[in-house]
């Protein structure tokens, strides 16, 4: 097909010879999955007829919805610099999975003219977006307008994978868990603060998940010496109206010990909607409950044991006094007692205490797919303002102002949260398909990380996966084709 380099053999096994050649393959075969599954809920489309692109049309190589696919399914695949969309340029399945052009188009190759330079206006893209582009693009979504599009895009994709799992319909519930997490950053960008609490220089941003569903509906990126509650109640709100608009009937919010406020639980109490949260200990609270604090008569227990008891409480800074949830620990072995309190709007004929306590420890799973977020996909936010010294070697003619790096790095946030729901819609199907959980570390190193050659018949590309690698491909593909969000319209 190309050139054969041999670059060696090997001394363990002399019989065995490495060998460099142009072949068509890849290790990133889920980018296929991930651009499906984008098409079938119509993502594409949607942010593509809200996005602004500031750019000339005259000069445009590389559309901006390719762009946004580029960032999306690169960040969805485990690569986390844009450097990488370099060093990817020519593989066969981004350049194919990435394009909205039809049949072997994207795979193309215009040969360039001796000394040409490889961005001066191609009549047609000949491989990924340079480095400079996806800079370019961040740039123009951190544009206010494009910025809420992208935040908005997380709910949109939460809704259209549910309702095309369920024939149209809304969830009937919805608990919707907020929580701040610590973004580590290794550098001083503009916001980026050093945190006592988590021991690193961070960004600190506030973000929302759909328990019962594991999507991302929001995030809202803050400097890293933020308060957990800083915020939230102009986070909260709004997005309670639209999650109760699009994607259930009724919503629930779920939150630590960091949010409660008056300001905030009284808004909460005003629209109706239900509560619960982790109340920090105090003295008042303490001595409120020391008469429970005692272990029953009899034998201690050989497991852990644990007693509720229902409590009124009014803070100084409250404006009414409120439903709290005491909760007793008995740990075998340990000479104290630990306990903790929730509070909540719901009374005791809604929800007793059991079952509230039971609903709050589901906060976990709201803080595993967090975990996945920070761990899995990695955000490197780590724009800050550096003047171009040179460009293509020279000095540049004309030097531009650099664009808002706090404003820069909350988009490169969005789009790595756009590309866990991406990722967690695939996830889902594969869960259904094989009746078993799936992290999103595994589901990546199984499904989406694999080797596969692409071979051009005719005027078709085919996808051609390796036997281990393509085992779970099988399961997946029948529930994939369910996925029609478009159908539903």
């Amino acid at each position: 097909m190309g050139e054969e380099l041999t670059l060696f053999r090997a001394e363990f096994n002399r019989s065995l010879r490495i060998e460099s050649r142009e072949e068509r393959i890849t290790g990133d075969s889920g980018a296929i999955l991930l651009r499906e599954v984008m098409e079938r809920l119509g993502l594409e489309r949607w942010l593509q007829d809200r996005l602004v692109d500031p750019r000339n049309p005259l000069t445009i190589t590389h559309p901006q919805i390719e762009l946004i696919n580029t960032a999306v399914l690169l960040f969805a695949q485990g690569w986390r610099d844009q450097d990488d969309a370099d060093l990817l340029r020519d593989d066969p399945v981004f350049r194919l999975a990435v394009s909205k052009r039809r049949g072997v188009a994207p795979l193309e190759m215009r040969p360039r003219e001796e000394g040409e330079l490889p961005d001066r206006n191609p009549s047609v893209p000949d491989g990924l977006a340079s480095q400079p582009t996806l800079s370019r693009l961040i740039r123009a979504l951190a544009m206010d307008e494009n910025r809420e599009v992208l935040r908005e895009s997380l709910l949109e994709a939460a809704v259209r994978r549910v309702k095309a799992m369920r024939g149209g319909h809304r969830q009937r519930y919805v608990t919707m868990d907020v929580d701040s997490l610590p973004i580590v950053v290794h550098g001083h960008q503009p916001g980026s603060e050093h945190n006592g609490h988590f021991h690193a220089r961070v960004y600190h941003p506030l973000v929302a998940t759909a328990a019962e569903l594991g999507e991302l509906l929001d995030v809202r990126l803050r400097p890293g010496n933020a308060h957990t509650a800083d915020g939230a109640l102009e986070f909260i709100l709004p997005l309670l109206e639209r999650v109760e608009r699009d994607l259930c009937q009724v919503a629930s919010v779920r939150i630590d010990a960091g949010f409660p406020e008056d300001e905030l639980l009284s808004a909460l109490e005003a629209r109706g909607t239900p509560y619960v949260a982790r109340v920090k200990n105090n003295a008042v609270l303490n001595r409120l409950a020391e008469p429970y604090l005692r272990r029953p008569v009899g034998r201690p227990p050989a497991e852990p044991r644990t007693w509720i008891c229902e409590l009124s409480y009014r803070a100084e800074s409250w404006s009414r006094e409120r439903r709290v949830v005491l909760v007793v620990q008995e740990t075998p072995g340990e000479l104290f007692l630990h306990h903790f309190f929730l509070i909540t709007d719901w009374t005791v004929e809604q929800m007793d205490g059991e079952n509230l306590l039971e609903l709050y420890r589901q906060r976990g799973t709201a803080e595993g797919h967090l975990g996945e977020l920070v761990n899995v996909l990695n955000p490197a936010l780590s724009s800050a303002p550096r003047p171009k010294e040179h460009y293509r070697g020279q000095e540049p003619e004309r030097r531009f102002p650099s664009g808002d790096s706090f404003m820069i790095n909350e988009v490169i946030l969005l789009l790595h949260a756009l590309a866990y729901n991406v990722a967690h819609a695939a996830r889902v199907l594969m869960e259904e398909a094989t009746g078993e959980g799936w992290s999103l570390q595994r589901f990546r190193e199984r499904v989406l990380r694999t080797a596969a050659r692409v071979l051009i018949h005719g005027r078709r590309a085919i996808l051609i996966l390796g036997h281990i690698s393509g085992a779970y491909w099988p399961a997946i593909l029948p529930k994939l084709r369910t996925l029609r969000f478009a159908e539903l319209k």
